[in-house]
C-alpha cells in the first residue's frame, strides 16, 4: 500500500483547519449592536485568558521598526510603547504627570507609562473584567489605577489631566466626533493628546471598490466595529471642535506595525500549548479568529486600512460652539 507523503498529510491537514476556523468565522460574527457588545465580548476574553496567554499585557498591534525587523511579538508591543510616547513628546514630561489611557485593556500601557517614566495613570475601558484583571496584574505601589467608564461620555471634569492617551480605541466608537470632542474636553489647557489607531483609507479621495467593501464590512462585523474613520477624517473631526491648539499632528505607522497580524498567528503554531490548555473550546474560539486576523492583513498590506497616529494639544482657551469648525462627511 503507497503510503500518502507527510506533506500531502500537512496541506490535508491545514485544508481541514481552515475549512473549520471558516466554517466558525461565518456563523459566529459579533456585529456591534450597542456598547454593550464591545463590553461582553472583552469580558469574555478576559475570563477565559486566551487572549492574554498569548497577547500577554498588551492588546494591540507591535512595533517592529522600520524598515520592520524580525521581533519577540511580546518584545514588540512594549516598544510599540516606548515608540509612542517618543512620537508624542512625553518622554520630555516630569515624573507625575497625569495621564488618562482611554480603552486601556488589562493595563500594558498603563503600567509602562508609570512604572517607567513616572506618571501618574489612570486607565478606562468599558468591560469591568478588563479593570479586574488590570488591578490584578498592577503591583500595590505604582501609580495606575483602572476604573469602568464610557469613551464616549468621560466621567471626568473638564481639564483633569496633562495627557491622554489611547491606543486602538477608535473603532468601537459609533460617534468619531464625540469620541474626538471627549478626549479633547478632559484635557487640561495645554495638556497631550496621543493616540494611535486603525483607519480605512480616506474614500473621500478614492471610493472603495468592489472587493473593499466586503472586506471592510466582514472587518467591522467580526469584532463588533460600527465603524473606522480615516487618518484625515479623524484629524479633522479634533479639529473641528475648536479645543486644538493649531494642526493636529497625524503620521503613518502601517509599515512598522504590519507584522504583528501574521505573527499573531505564528504565536498559535509555535505555542500550541495556549489552545490545548483551554481545550476544545479554545481551540474554536482561537481558529475562528483567523479568517479575520488574515483578512487584517490583507487590508493592511493593500492600503485598505492604515495605523494612525495623531498628536494635539488642547487650547488655552475653550472656544465656544460658534466658533467650531462644521466638518461634513468625514470618513
Amino acid at each position: 500500500m503507497n503510503q500518502i507523503p507527510l506533506s500531502y498529510s500537512l496541506i490535508g491537514a491545514f485544508v481541514v483547519f481552515l475549512g473549520i476556523a471558516i466554517a466558525l468565522y461565518l456563523s459566529s460574527a459579533r456585529r456591534y449592536q450597542s456598547a454593550n457588545t464591545v463590553a461582553n465580548s472583552y469580558d469574555q476574553w478576559t475570563e477565559d485568558g486566551i487572549l492574554e496567554y498569548y497577547w500577554g499585557e498588551h492588546i494591540h498591534l507591535g512595533h517592529y521598526g522600520s524598515p520592520p525587523q524580525p521581533k519577540d511579538f511580546l518584545q514588540a508591543k512594549s516598544d510599540f510603547v516606548h515608540e509612542m510616547v517618543r512620537w508624542g513628546g512625553l518622554d520630555q514630561l516630569p515624573p507625575g504627570t497625569t495621564v488618562l489611557d482611554v480603552g486601556c485593556g488589562i493595563g500594558g500601557s498603563s503600567r509602562i507609562l508609570a512604572q517607567d517614566y513616572g506618571f501618574n495613570v489612570t486607565g478606562v475601558t468599558i468591560s469591568p473584567q478588563q479593570v479586574k484583571r488590570a488591578t490584578e496584574l498592577t503591583p500595590e505601589d505604582l501609580s495606575a489605577q483602572f476604573a469602568v467608564d464610557d469613551a464616549m461620555a468621560l466621567s471626568f471634569p473638564e481639564g483633569s489631566f496633562d495627557v491622554v492617551w489611547s491606543i486602538e480605541a477608535g473603532p468601537h466608537m459609533p460617534e468619531k466626533d464625540v469620541f474626538a470632542r471627549e478626549l479633547l474636553r478632559v484635557l487640561k489647557p495645554g495638556g497631550i493628546l496621543v493616540m494611535a489607531d486603525w483607519n480605512q483609507r480616506d474614500d473621500r479621495e478614492v471610493p472603495l471598490n468592489a472587493w473593499e467593501r466586503p472586506v471592510m464590512q466582514q472587518l467591522l462585523d467580526q469584532w463588533a466595529h460600527p465603524a473606522f474613520a480615516s487618518i484625515e477624517g479623524f484629524a479633522e473631526l479634533l479639529e473641528a471642535t475648536g479645543l486644538t491648539a493649531g494642526e493636529v499632528s497625524t503620521a503613518d505607522w502601517t509599515t512598522e506595525t504590519l507584522p504583528s497580524w501574521f505573527d499573531t498567528i505564528w504565536q498559535g503554531i509555535i505555542r500550541p500549548q495556549g489552545w490545548l490548555q483551554y481545550g476544545l473550546p479554545g481551540f474554536l474560539k482561537s481558529v475562528r479568529e483567523v479568517p479575520t486576523i488574515l483578512l487584517m492583513r490583507l487590508a493592511f498590506g493593500t492600503g485598505l486600512c492604515r495605523f494612525g497616529m495623531f498628536k494635539a494639544s488642547r487650547a488655552n482657551v475653550a472656544a465656544s460652539p460658534s466658533e467650531q469648525v462644521e466638518v461634513s462627511s468625514v470618513s
